[in-house]
Formats: C-alpha cells, sequence, structure tokens
C-alpha cells in the first residue's frame, strides 16, 4: 500500500470519529445555552433521577426490614434470602432489555414503564401474606430498576450539553446513595408494609415530572420524528437552537459483533473486567444484610448500625465527586480496594474470634468498624470509578450497547453471588 494511501485512511478514521464526538448543536454560544433553556436541562435532570432514587430505595429497602418480615410472615431465612436475592434476577433481566425497551418506546416511555413495575411491585408487597406475593413484588421492583439502572444516566447524558454532562451524571450514582440511605433511616422507625409504600412516593414524582420534560432529541433523530426533534432541542439549547436530523441517523450503530473486533476487544475486556471485581467485592451481600450482620457482631440492636451506614454512605460519595477528577481514577480506586480490603478483613477477623471465643470485648468493635469502613471506602471509589473509567476507555460508537451489556453484567454477577 503506498504511503499516501495509508495516510488517507488515517486521515479518513479520524475524521470519522471527530464526527461522532460532536455535540447535537455545532458552534452554539454558551451564553445563549445558559439564559435559553439550562432551567429545562436541570429540571428534566432532576426528573430523571427520580428513577435513581427508587433504585436506591428498592436496594436498601431488605435491610432494615429483615427482623420484622421474618416474624410477621414467619419466613425462614432461605425464604428471607430468596426475597433479598430475587431482586437481582428481574434487575438483571430488567438490564438486558432494557436497550431494547428505550429504543422502542423512548426514554420517557421506559422510564414510565420502569415506574409502573416499581409501583405493581410495591404494592405486592404491602399486601402480601406470605413468601409468593412478596416475592412476586420484589421480582418487579427488580424488574423496574433494571431498566432504570440504563435508561436514567443514557438519558442524562443525551439531554446534557458537554459542558454539565459530567456533573449531572454523577448524580445518578449520587441519588442512588440517598435512596439507599433514606431506606436505611426511615426502616428504622417505620413498619415494613409503610416502608414499601414510601417507595411509590419517587415514582409519582418521576411520572408527573415527564408530562413537563422533552423526550431525548437524539432518540427523536433515531426515529426520525423532524418535529419533536426540533422542539426538543429548542427546549433544551434555546429557541436558536438547530441541527439537522439527518447528521444525527448517519452515526453508526454498534453491532455485536463491532465489539469482538481487535479494535475494541480490550475497551471491552477492561470494562467488564471492572464490573466484575467491582461485584465481587460483595456490596450488595453487606448492603442486603447489614441489620442482621451487626446484630451478629455483637450489638443489642441492629438500628443503631443500621443508621451509621446510612449517615455514613452520602457524604463519602460526595466526597468521592470530587476527588475524582483531583486525584485521578488509579489513585482513588487503588485507596477504595485497600479498604474495601480491610474492611472485609476486620469484619471476618470478628466471627473468626466469636466462633473460638477469642478477645470478645473486641468482637463488636472489628464488626460494626469492618462493615462501616468497607462501606464507606466502596463509596469513596468503587462504587463509581469503574463507571467513570468505562465510559472514558469505550469508544463513543459503542457506548449505549456496551453500557446496557454492562449493567447487566453486573446484575448477572449479583445474582451469582447472592442469591
Amino acid at each position: 500500500m503506498a504511503i499516501g494511501e495509508y495516510k488517507d485512511i488515517n486521515n479518513a478514521e479520524a475524521d470519522e470519529l471527530q464526527d461522532l464526538e460532536q455535540p447535537l448543536v455545532q458552534k452554539q454560544n454558551e451564553t445563549e445555552l445558559d439564559n435559553g433553556s439550562i432551567q429545562m436541562v436541570l429540571l428534566s435532570t432532576a426528573v430523571a433521577v427520580c428513577g435513581s432514587f427508587e433504585f436506591g430505595s428498592c436496594v436498601g429497602y431488605s435491610a432494615p426490614t429483615q427482623s420484622s418480615i421474618r416474624d410477621d410472615l414467619n419466613l425462614s431465612l432461605a425464604q428471607f434470602s430468596m426475597f433479598g436475592s430475587i431482586l437481582t434476577i428481574g434487575a438483571m433481566l430488567g438490564a438486558i432489555t432494557s436497550g431494547r425497551v428505550a429504543d422502542f418506546i423512548g426514554r420517557k416511555g421506559a422510564m414510565r414503564m420502569s415506574a409502573c413495575f416499581c409501583i405493581i411491585g410495591w404494592l405486592a408487597v404491602f399486601f402480601s401474606n406470605g413468601p409468593l406475593l412478596l416475592d412476586m413484588g420484589r421480582f418487579c421492583t427488580g424488574y423496574g430498576i433494571g431498566v432504570f439502572s440504563y435508561v436514567v444516566p443514557i438519558f442524562i447524558a443525551e439531554i446534557a450539553p458537554k459542558n454539565l454532562r459530567g456533573g449531572l451524571t454523577t448524580l445518578n450514582q449520587l441519588m442512588i446513595v440517598i435512596g439507599a440511605s433514606t431506606a436505611f433511616l426511615t426502616g428504622t422507625v417505620v413498619t415494613w408494609r409503610v416502608l414499601a409504600l414510601t417507595g411509590l412516593v419517587p415514582c409519582g414524582f418521576l411520572l408527573v415530572g415527564l408530562c413537563f420534560v422533552p423526550e431525548s432529541p437524539r432518540w427523536l433523530a433515531k426515529v426520525g420524528h423532524q418535529k419533536e426533534f426540533q422542539v426538543a432541542l429548542q427546549k433544551l439549547r434555546g429557541k436558536s437552537a438547530d441541527a439537522s436530523i439527518e447528521s444525527l441517523q448517519s452515526l453508526s450503530k454498534a453491532r455485536l459483533i463491532d465489539l469482538l473486533s481487535s479494535k475494541h476487544i480490550r475497551s471491552v475486556i477492561i470494562g467488564v473486567a471492572l464490573m466484575v471485581f467491582q461485584q465481587f467485592v460483595g456490596i450488595n451481600g453487606i448492603g442486603f444484610y447489614a441489620s442482621e450482620t451487626f446484630v451478629a457482631a455483637g450489638l443489642s440492636s441492629s438500628k443503631i448500625g443500621t443508621i451509621a451506614y446510612a449517615c455514613i454512605q452520602v457524604p463519602i460519595t460526595l466526597v468521592g465527586a470530587i476527588l475524582i477528577d483531583k486525584s485521578g481514577r488509579k489513585p482513588l480506586i487503588m485507596v477504595s480496594a485497600t479498604g474495601t480490603f480491610l474492611g472485609s478483613f476486620f469484619a471476618a477477623a470478628s466471627f473468626f474470634l466469636k466462633a473460638h471465643n477469642m478477645l470478645l470485648d473486641w468482637v463488636p468493635v472489628l464488626g460494626v468498624g469492618g462493615v462501616l469502613l468497607y462501606v464507606s471506602a466502596f463509596s469513596i471509589g468503587m462504587g463509581a470509578v469503574p463507571w467513570v473509567i468505562m465510559s472514558e476507555v469505550t469508544f463513543l460508537v459503542l457506548a449505549s450497547y456496551e453500557y446496557q451489556k454492562m449493567r447487566f453484567s453486573t446484575w448477572e454477577l449479583q445474582e451469582a453471588l447472592w442469591c
């Protein structure tokens, strides 16, 4: 091949990648955006992250309610374990179907459908008098949050301008943590049936809020809705915004075979490996059964440990969001991994000492301290950094398909670990 031809091919590939990285609106004045429709972007994000809050509420429900549900419904430990882990089965199915659903009925339609599944699930839990209806309700909420885990960050990324995209997408992880912490705290003061009803609140806000926000312009362009596309774009970027729907429709579409090509396989391996190790540290096992873990460690009441767990998560996650750009991804995830190792080691040591009747005064300190150290370390890095790294190493042409694939992989691993 001639040198000139080789350079032409390289230049063509570079131009193609640059075209994929272009925003929806070209050469738009930032002042016009700020003075125009930034409020709509913020409102749309606030509505979408209600789904993230619902996600956290579902994940955090089982920990503070374990003893009361078992007592009221006479469930065995195995039956409650099924109730806790069946959430991940539903979420796994939700994640693998989320891309198709979001492409077929739109981002807003997918969020509405997810909210309906969660509402049905919470009502089933509330009215349950035995394990069957309880598990069915838990499965429905799991499916709902499985779809939420894909469609919420994708929707935010598609509507947010480039200068706000990073900050707004971090709200997804933050609201998940806030939702879980709220469920932990609320569960210490209300019954498990009332706590199930509180899960309806974010769904209600989401369904009402979606009536006042536009659909994703990228999805509208993809399905060829020219008029709706222009209306949504002007709401999100200002009345002066203009873009060609044909230019967005011409963007390359990812195929399964593209993920296996030599060009992309390294990024896929890195993304999957990060998600695998993130789940193998066992955060969901800690979260699902935190209250009983604290009691087993020697606390007289699970409420003390549960409240401490909830109060630690949110501020530590905020610290992690601040440090992720200042300290860098790699140092933060290494510190986080070290902390989760030490927390697991201390918690394991406490139960080892308890089993052998050694240093019994240290058992509660090591057990509770180990769990709280673990949660703190995970929240500061391992919880969010793998997703950030994944998005940075994945080619834009594969971003949507890859993200859906990663969400399925994480729920599949959770099911394998905790079912």
